[in-house]
């Protein structure tokens, strides 16, 4: 199980570096637009991840 949870927070990492790697200006205007947003659309927008996480989560591991 340890093993499971530490190669997830592994290609979390990976997977999060990609994009401030390949296109630093990028991910700083769209921290920029992020910051903009009200509280309430930014936790429409983590339920909506969550979910998608749950829901992958299901089906890669039934």
């Amino acid at each position: 199980m340890w093993q499971d949870l530490l190669v997830a927070l592994a290609l979390v990492l990976v997977i999060e570096g990609v994009w401030p790697f390949l296109s630093p200006s990028g991910m700083r205007r769209a921290l920029l637009a992020v910051a903009g947003e009200d509280d309430r659309t930014l936790r429409i927008a983590g339920l909506v991840s969550m979910a998608a996480g749950v829901a992958l989560l299901y089906w890669a591991r039934p």
